[in-house]
């Protein structure tokens, strides 16, 4: 490895921690080119270690950029031009509370062909090449394991280098875009409608004078610019995509634009896209969905803001222990609730606050009457969906704010089970309204991130200075 030498800044630290990253991808590119493979072990990624000489009380108040102790703490970083923002910001907490000094260099982890843009394939006699590994893909920093925070250095970051190049990959698989447009607040659904409403708007915005947002990004890899919306009809885009989860993107020049993806049924596709887009550090990310209300007074079309999490959906019990209480997040809250004044107006009957209960098993309901009654009778849930506890969950554990606004799409306990013709008419009626209150919600957070900067998810143990 060589040696890590010392910055004198942070714009420094950042553009050094590029500028190796880059010089590794090259070599890379040359070296498969040149058949001159013994020089791919210089092909590695970056490493910093800030080294925090002294310990001190700093302001209460801080959200991260904290430390338990003075000692070195470090990261092996892959693709920080993506993160660049982030870094810097980082960066800039931590040095502004202690006294500390900075390094930058190569690390000894070499980076694998396969996480590298425009390389030729890799010959089938690997010899110095590496090859990607899962024993480098792990969530220890992220999910505290001992371990992780009890080496010689501490973890800086909540990734390793590997398990962000594949989750970076996986989000390109599932979506079918590069990662680099990923937007700061995003949003999720389960439907195509959704995402069709979404163009509509951006495409409204990008014609707009004053806009904050630079383009559009669709799955099929098509980007919309200002002057190219001026004459566009959301009927003449390709919205459909072969992949998975058809992913739009909404840019601003800061990259605190929003993405809406449309991840398909279950809580494991809820899993699968979080666990992903992690890695990139978003602000927030909210649920916009449809649901089973559980209230007889309820009616097709009300709208649900989760405020607590019932999970009956597995998937993360052995990440987060069942026991273990997912908040409603305040700051998220407070702007969907104000969203959805602004755009249904003061109708208060239109939504409730209450608990969202997740389900793995999408025909729960096809049980008889005293199952059901066993399973619900100790619940105040006045929904059931299958996503939101998931995306509440991962979110908690990932230490990214979530938020879940839900639209009542039947009232199965009630005589009113989802039918085709039924919900088609609701989803007519309610889908431009419903977008548009995430949406609003989403731009009002990224007007002071600072709000988002909660403390809500920072963890007593096993936590690392960055956000």
């Amino acid at each position: 490895m060589t040696d890590l030498q010392h910055v004198h800044s942070v714009d420094e630290a950042v553009n050094r921690l590029i500028e190796i990253y880059e010089n590794s991808c090259e070599l890379a590119r040359k070296t498969l080119e040149s058949g001159n493979l013994d020089d791919y072990r210089y092909v590695v990624y970056p490493k910093v270690t800030v080294d925090i000489r002294k310990w001190q009380p700093i302001d209460r108040s801080e959200p991260f950029g904290y430390v338990n102790e003075a000692g070195k703490y470090s990261a092996v970083v892959s693709k920080p031009h993506i993160i660049r923002d982030y870094l810097h910001e980082q960066l800039t907490r931590l040095a502004g509370n202690y006294p500390c000094d900075i390094f930058v260099g190569q690390s000894d982890q070499r980076i694998p062909p396969e996480y590298i843009k425009d390389t030729r394939k890799a010959p089938q006699e690997r010899g110095p090449i590496p090859r990607p590994t899962l024993d480098e893909v792990n969530d220890a920093i992220i999910d505290g394991e001992w371990d992780a925070f009890h080496g010689a250095e501490k973890p800086l970051f909540h990734f390793g280098a590997q398990r962000f190049d594949i989750a970076c990959a996986r989000i390109e698989h599932y979506t079918g875009i590069e990662v680099d447009t990923v937007q700061k607040y995003i949003l999720f659904t389960n439907y195509a409608m959704h995402t069709t409403e979404f163009v509509k708007f951006g495409l409204r915005e990008l014609t707009r004078e004053d806009s904050r947002y630079t383009a559009l990004v669709l799955p099929n890899g098509e980007t919309i610019h200002p002057n190219d919306a001026v004459d566009l009809d959301v009927d003449g885009l390709t919205l459909t995509s072969r992949y998975q989860m058809p992913r739009f993107d909404l840019i601003t020049a800061g990259g605190d634009g929003i993405t809406m993806i449309n991840i398909g049924v279950g809580p494991s596709n809820a899993k699968t896209i979080t666990d992903c887009l992690a890695v990139l550090r978003p602000e927030a990310w909210i649920m916009i969905g449809h649901c089973a209300g559980m209230d007889g007074r309820m009616r097709i079309g009300d709208l649900i803001l989760g405020n607590a999490y019932q999970r009956n959906d597995h998937i993360l019990d052995q990440k987060v222990a069942a026991s273990s209480p997912i908040p409603a997040i305040p700051e998220v809250q407070r702007m969907l609730e104000s969203a959805v004044k602004a755009v249904y107006g003061d109708d208060n009957s239109l939504m409730r606050t209450g608990t969202v209960l997740s389900t793995d098993d999408r025909n729960w309901e096809w049980r008889t009457n005293r199952d059901l009654w066993e399973w619900l009778r100790t619940s105040t849930a006045v929904a059931v969906d299958m996503e939101s506890c998931t995306l509440a969950a991962n979110g908690y554990r990932y230490r990214v704010p979530y938020g879940t606004l839900l639209s009542v799409s039947d009232l199965p306990l009630h005589a009113v089970p989802k039918l085709p013709a039924q919900a088609q008419a609701f989803y007519s009626n309610s889908k431009e309204a419903h977008v548009m209150c995430a949406v609003r919600a989403m731009e009002h957070l990224a007007e002071n991130p600072e709000r988002l900067r909660t403390r809500k998810l920072r963890r007593t143990l096993g936590e690392v200075p960055f956000r």
